[in-house]
């Protein structure tokens, strides 16, 4: 740690478990895909402590967090759950099939006329 209580903003979000690896949290932070306190952020050295707020991506939910503690280490997930404050939870997904999606209703493997119909209906050509 530099300052008391900064941490460097792609070492931290390694620390918290949002990213794999470190190399990954300063891509996403060079590519401009994180913003602290509102202003983007381009530099994976910027520092970053308890009180500030982070916006970023990660896969399709868009995360807004509220930094805690610095953290000394990548630590087990509890650890690192206790660094920071979900201000807005991603929403549960849905398991429900989409609707489009045919499925074979019978029961074991589907014989030579029932794949040319699944084949049929996926709009796959049999010749």
């Amino acid at each position: 740690m530099s300052a008391a209580g900064t941490i460097r903003i792609d070492k931290w979000l390694w620390h918290a478990r949002f990213f794999k690896t470190r190399t990954l949290a300063a891509r996403i932070v060079s590519g401009g895909k994180v913003r602290v306190n509102g202003t983007p952020v381009s530099k994976p050295a910027r520092t970053v402590g308890p009180g500030d707020t982070l916006t970023f991506a990660q896969g399709d939910d868009i995360r807004v967090i509220r930094i805690l503690a610095p953290g000394e280490r990548r630590g087990p997930a509890p650890e690192a759950q206790a660094l920071y404050e979900d201000l807005d939870p991603p929403q549960p997904r849905s398991r429900e099939r989409p609707p489009d999606n045919p499925a074979y209703d019978g029961k074991g493997r589907p014989d030579k006329r029932a794949r040319r119909n699944l084949d049929l209906m996926r709009g796959r050509d049999l010749e």
